[in-house]
């Protein structure tokens, strides 16, 4: 029923959109057919850029993982790492993303570092702060628990600790790999001649209007199939939690 729903939501809004579409001039919107005609034609380059900016997001998020996750474990449990890096962290989102692009180009050039450590940038953040409030959100009863049983630092973390912090995390990868899409993008937009961001500017810059909402697709479809493959990765990892339940149903009108 759910599923019926959903593709009738998206049914309307494509016929709404080939409607509005036949009543524009081609190159302020193309209709969803002339879109999807453009993809198949442009399937190659496409899949050729495609391969790039999924490369850079790839990098830069699972060097986000390696790095974060380790960071937030030693904030949650040492104030004075917590008193010296927090703040830093938090400078670092101050700072507009945007704003750091040109001047990676300047000190790193325009290879593909640039864009895996923008990448990098943007989804680190969000997997230290829910990777320390993860590790943090034992209950007091259940470490009085663990050391009353003898168990030891190891064997803690990884039979108590970690699984329980695992919901958070995957909160916060989930979070991270939708950033690390505009992340990469962002850094192909200031400076690069591959990747979807380039094929973008070019697509605008040529009124290609086509091209451009079907570079769009592309990247949306990478964007949700790396979202829910990190939900595939929960749903493998944690199915004992309560947020891999499904929906409540009210039982005699409550």
């Amino acid at each position: 029923m759910a599923h019926g729903q959903t593709a009738a939501a998206f049914f309307m809004i494509l016929l709404v959109w080939q409607l509005v579409g036949l009543k524009v001039p081609r190159y302020i919107l193309p209709t969803p057919l002339a879109t999807v005609g453009e993809l198949v034609a442009r399937a190659p380059l496409l899949g050729q850029h495609a391969l790039i900016t999924l490369r850079e997001i790839a990098l830069g998020f699972l060097l986000a993982v390696a790095v974060s996750v380790p960071c937030g474990l030693a904030v949650a449990f040492s104030r004075s790492v917590e008193r010296v890096v927090m703040p830093v962290l938090v400078f670092t989102q101050l700072v507009p993303k945007i704003a750091l692009a040109p001047l990676f180009i300047i000190w790193f050039g325009f290879g593909l570092f640039p864009k895996v450590f923008m990448t990098f940038l943007l989804s680190f953040f969000p997997i230290v702060i829910d990777s320390i409030a993860g590790f943090r959100s034992l209950d007091r009863e259940v470490e009085h628990l663990i050391r009353s049983m003898g168990l030891g630092v190891w064997p803690a973390f990884v039979k108590v600790r970690l699984p329980h912090a695992l919901p958070q995390i995957f909160t916060g990868l989930k979070v991270a790999i939708t950033l690390a899409t505009v992340g990469a993008i962002i850094g192909e937009f200031v400076g690069s001649d591959r990747g979807l961001g380039y094929l973008l500017l070019v697509a605008g810059g040529d009124l290609r209007t086509e091209l451009l909402f079907a570079t769009l697709g592309v990247l949306t479809a990478i964007g949700l199939v790396l979202y829910y493959l990190i939900a595939l990765v929960e749903r493998l990892a944690i199915p004992w939690h309560v947020s891999r339940r499904g929906p409540l149903v009210a039982e005699g009108g409550l």
